[in-house]
């Protein structure tokens, strides 16, 4: 395994290793089954372990197995504060508290504030006293380095960079979202910070090993591998920006593949071969794309706030992979921030249009966007999210 470092010097395997996706077996978590993957991870030296409150189950399978087999101290617990639930300073605690129990440790190594989308979720939480709270908590040892989780345009993730002496983050990234979210340029600017940065879905959910035989034979001529879950983690790992990347692993066979990919890995390591495949391959999944945006931002800011490429960029996502999960990230994205930014806000003025490199007819497909990634049932669901998560 290699290993890459934290803010302080200490080592992070660069593979660490996604818990939410624990094999289900009968209403709960196969613990025989996560254990068996678990512990072949730590044996080959992983040592990052990401869980998160909300996920059904899984800090507690997390902390049984590895109390049950006296590795706690051998692994790093990455866990998360559900920000978007917390309504004063004793629900923060009493949640943290919680996840303690479950984790059956005193501490947690890298806590995450869960899912920021908004700056204003940081200044609500700064209203309940987060950072005083967070001040006594790292003093007495039960939190190491506190960072966040993000999903949410490029402003809002340098904004937030600036809010707070972060120790970590982590972002959505890979080569199809390589310019949006964060983006590369976030991950740039966190590294400037010496902020390490920690990768969730790699593989977009697995959707990156789902290609079409077009794209997998572009790969095959690489003459490096016939597996897209390698180029898409060797694509990652060529970045000296990223710390770790997360993965999902619930198959000894997936443990098995990604420790080999990992062992190897390194920047400066991809082919050009290996760079040009990755080329070919967005570019046969654009074919599918309704609207042709690079991700550019040269049309931003709206003067009404529309978020214009994430608009774009989830309305193809929608012909890339499932209508229901690219309207679901729409929703999460862009619906629940503070202040929206959907296409609707858009006014005609043509400013967007008039700096476009690619002379897109930007304001008749952002009302084409809209219909598609906003009908009723959508509109509604967004709309009983915000009065929830914004009371």
């Amino acid at each position: 395994m290699k290993y890459r470092s934290d803010k302080y010097g200490s080592p992070i395997s660069q593979l660490g290793y996604g818990c939410m996706r624990f094999t289900r077996k009968g209403g709960g978590i196969d613990y025989p089954k996560a254990a068996r993957e678990v512990l072949t991870a730590i044996d080959q030296g992983v040592n990052y372990f990401d869980t998160a409150y909300i996920y059904p189950g899984s800090e507690e399978c997390l902390g049984r197995i590895l109390a049950e087999s006296g590795r706690r101290d051998k692994v790093n617990i990455a866990t998360k504060l559900p920000q978007y639930l917390m309504r004063s300073e004793k629900a923060i605690d009493k949640t943290f508290q919680e996840e303690l129990s479950r984790l059956r440790t005193d501490r947690v190594d890298y806590y995450l504030m869960h899912m920021f989308t908004d700056y204003m979720e940081w200044e609500n939480l700064k209203k309940l006293g987060i950072e005083s709270w967070i001040a006594r908590r790292k003093a007495e040892g039960s939190i190491r380095n506190l960072g966040f989780s993000f999903h949410g345009s490029v402003d809002t993730f340098l904004k937030l960079l600036e809010a707070y002496d972060w120790d970590f983050c982590q972002i959505q990234y890979n080569y199809l979202d390589e310019h949006s979210q964060a983006g590369r340029k976030g991950l740039r600017a966190a590294a400037e910070k010496g902020i390490p940065v920690i990768i969730m879905e790699p593989l977009r959910g697995g959707r990156l090993t789902l290609l079409p035989d077009k794209a997998r034979a572009a790969i095959k001529r690489c003459g490096c591998s016939d597996s897209p879950a390698e180029l898409a983690l060797r694509w990652l790992w060529d970045q000296p920006e990223v710390t770790c990347v997360l993965s999902g692993m619930n198959s000894m066979e997936m443990v098995a593949e990604n420790l080999r990919i990992a062992s190897d890995a390194e920047p400066g390591k991809l082919t050009d071969a290996e760079r040009e495949a990755v080329e070919q391959v967005r570019a046969i999944l654009r074919e599918r794309e309704k609207v042709g945006c690079t991700g550019c931002r040269y049309c931003m800011p709206c003067p009404k706030g529309v978020d214009i490429p994430g608009t774009f960029h989830f309305y193809n996502l929608m012909y890339l992979e499932k209508k229901g999960s690219a309207r679901r990230e729409y929703a999460q994205n862009v619906g629940l921030r503070r202040e929206t930014g959907f296409a609707t806000q858009c006014v005609g003025c043509g400013k967007c249009e008039a700096h476009c490199p690619q002379h897109l007819p930007i304001r008749e497909k952002l009302r084409e966007a809209d219909r598609e990634l906003r009908p009723l049932p959508y509109k509604i669901g967004i709309s009983a999210a915000r009065r929830f998560f914004r009371r």
